[in-house]
């Protein structure tokens, strides 16, 4: 391999893992998402059903999200809020619908929905084009600018790789913590086996967690895409709303800005979800139509492993 191919390697290497950092809050939101559309499945399927996830996501940022992205930069930029917006929409519409669920005003389809792969997969691919969509935007607004095509294709190309083997990665030592504390729990040395006991009497309240977290990350990403595209497309009440939270904040620190606009962002994104939803209850309504909730994935605090 020549010197010239070597740093051109480095280079997009560089350039990768930079970009990559910027991206770090909403691959800990996927990572946390992606949980729910798991639990509940019998464990031999746990992996197979991550993998079928996981491909989608690879589809999801290959043959549509790079492609369009790079597409509409080039062209037409001034659509991509508009996108942005309709994904966050989405996200948020998927979160207000769990946590009605959480105060019972669910259809209770989620017992068998859990079993139904072909709609978990779709649900969980569904979500993940949504969250994957940021990561990608972001990385690409995260690169030099005068980078020429090839290159940005392949450095987007590393992070497609990359996020996804980090996110799928994490899900997967997530949903088996349970069969590994049952391997343990069988150890022939004591404080191995308490050490498993305790990971599996853990796992109902670690998924309940999961569930929560994964819940507020679509709020939490939803809201905030909604509110700073708006500000892109030309109302810039929302995004003021979320710069003036942080400036208020800032003397008290990164951490507390970062929390600030997160529930912000949530509470905006919970709003605009139980608008659509409501929406949605309207036009089934007038339709005569009964909407089934979550058709893509179940609420792990309702199954059991």
């Amino acid at each position: 391999m020549s010197v010239g191919l070597l740093a051109v390697v480095d280079d997009i290497l560089s350039a990768a893992m930079k970009a990559s950092a910027k991206t770090a809050g909403v691959v800990i939101d996927d990572a946390a998402v992606t949980p729910q559309y798991v639990h509940g499945l019998t464990p031999a399927r746990e992996l197979p059903v991550v993998g079928k996830i996981a491909l989608g996501s690879i589809v999801n940022k290959f043959v549509i999200i790079i492609p369009i992205a790079l597409m509409l930069t080039a062209w037409a930029p001034q659509v991509l809020p508009f996108l942005l917006i309709i994904g966050g929409t989405y996200l948020c519409f998927e979160g207000a619908e769990k946590v009605l669920e959480w105060f019972g005003f669910g259809h209770g389809h989620e017992e068998q929905e859990a079993r139904d792969e072909k709609k978990l997969v779709l649900g969980a691919v569904r979500t993940d084009l949504i969250l994957s969509t940021e990561i990608m935007l972001i990385s690409l607004a995260s690169l030099d600018k005068g980078m020429g095509m090839g290159m940005t294709l392949a450095v987007l190309s590393v992070i497609a790789l990359l996020m996804t083997g980090v996110v799928y990665g994490a899900v997967a030592l997530l949903v088996k913590l349970d069969d590994i504390g049952l391997k343990m729990a069988k150890n022939k040395e004591k404080r191995v086996r308490h050490t498993g006991t305790r990971i599996v009497r853990s796992m109902p309240a670690v998924f309940r967690t999961i569930s929560i977290i994964g819940t507020v990350a679509m709020l939490w990403v939803g809201g905030h895409l909604v509110l700073a595209n708006l500000g892109e497309v030309g109302w810039h009440l929302p995004a003021d709303m979320l710069h003036a939270v942080a400036d208020f904040l800032a003397p008290l620190g990164v951490v507390i800005v970062w929390f600030g606009d997160t529930l912000v962002s949530a509470i905006a994104g919970l709003a605009v979800g139980l608008l659509v939803v409501g929406i949605v209850l309207l036009i089934a309504k007038i339709f005569g139509k009964k909407p089934s909730f979550n058709e893509g994935g179940a609420n792990p605090a309702a199954v059991t492993h």
